[in-house]
């Protein structure tokens, strides 16, 4: 168990030191894949005393850093699109690939 622990601090200190290297390579999902399996991988070492614990409170928390990460990856690209959107209106007046309508001449 003490193994474990400190296994899973050196694992958890090199992912936090290496944050910043990685910060332009990697995706949001992937960076909340990778410290959520961490998370879970300690927290499942301890609650259930083994490895298998740890195994799966590792993928528990892969998977549910993914999700987080792939929807805090979603919000911010929704609030770049609504800055540009709004940034175009101020500039052009409308907003980009709208279809204005023009009345025929009969």
């Amino acid at each position: 168990m003490k193994k474990l622990i400190v296994y899973s601090g050196i694992v958890a200190s090199l992912l936090f030191a290496t944050g910043n290297v990685a910060k332009a390579q990697m995706s949001d999902q992937g960076k909340g894949a990778i410290i959520g399996g961490a998370a879970g991988a300690v927290v499942g070492g301890i609650a259930g005393k083994n490895v298998g614990g740890a195994l799966l409170g590792g993928a528990v928390g892969a998977g549910g850093g993914y999700i987080i990460g792939n929807e805090t990856r979603k919000a911010r690209l929704k609030r770049q699109r609504a800055a540009y959107r709004e940034a175009y209106y101020k500039k052009h007046g409308h907003y980009p690939n709208a279809y204005v309508y023009v009345k025929p001449k009969n």
